[in-house]
């Protein structure tokens, strides 16, 4: 059974966001028996797990808002490629350890402002779904901008591989802050959160903290984006063939 996208806003809303986590932690998980030390392979996979809860969480009430008994795993293994609206930074390869914390810590930077402000929105389901992702956000953010401090003000070869990982990403910063035509009802009913509102702060964060790893903090330029409208990377494909092969092959399984 192939699973739609929702007509109902407050349900898009909710996957856009369960698309972003669930994409992101899969591809956190893919660190699994490949961490640089036993330390980091626990920190990544509790992050990647952090994420993966709070898609199952956002599913579950877009399949409740909808109301045709979806369930997050309909969501998660029985759409296609275009139906997924997760930004394009999420989906990006993991690459080196470098580019791995440095996407990592744009998100969370977004991320963290994110659900604090989400705490306050008026439907009380998104808000309880803030309340809980802010406190595993704030350890995110926490981390990954150690590493990026350490990688950029570490060796000259961590140095080297930092940089490489900001010209590859950066570009893919500014869909963080697009806004749908069917958000911006919710928005003035303080269902969500305008993004842009938060811009300020995110520029903020990751200027304060590049600043430290001495890097330049690029200024502007051309950004990519379509992910929000269904429009991916080949590297989503690849991805969903992994993520979504078990409940393929065996439709109706459970664990």
């Amino acid at each position: 059974m192939i699973v739609e996208a929702p007509a109902s806003p407050l349900a898009r809303y909710a996957l856009r966001r369960a698309d972003d986590a669930l994409i992101l932690g899969h591809r956190l998980s893919e660190w699994s028996a490949m961490a640089p030390t036993l330390e980091e392979e626990m920190a990544l996979s509790n992050m990647a797990l952090d994420l993966i809860g709070q898609s199952r969480a956002l599913y579950t009430y877009a399949g409740e808002v909808e109301g045709k008994g979806q369930s997050e795993d309909d969501f998660a293994y029985m759409r296609r490629e275009r139906e997924y609206q997760n930004i394009l930074l999420v989906e990006r390869p993991n690459g080196d350890f470098a580019q791995t914390m440095l996407r990592q810590f744009f998100f969370a930077a977004f991320a963290y402002p994110y659900w604090l402000a989400m705490m306050r929105s008026t439907d009380a389901t998104l808000a309880a779904i803030a309340a809980k992702s802010e406190k595993e956000i704030a350890y995110h953010l926490r981390h990954s901008s150690e590493w990026v401090l350490r990688l950029g003000d570490g060796t000259a070869e961590s140095h080297r591989r930092l940089a490489e990982a900001l010209e590859e990403l950066w570009p893919y910063t500014g869909e963080l802050f697009a806004v749908l035509p069917d958000e911006t009802a919710l928005i003035a009913a303080g269902v969500a959160v305008d993004p842009d509102t938060l811009r300020g702060e995110w520029e903020a964060t990751v200027r304060a903290v590049l600043e430290r790893a001495t890097l330049a903090m690029p200024s502007g330029g051309w950004m990519q984006q379509g992910g929000r409208e269904g429009r991916h990377s080949e590297h989503l494909g690849h991805l969903l063939a992994e993520l979504q092969y078990v409940p393929r092959m065996i439709p109706g399984a459970t664990w």
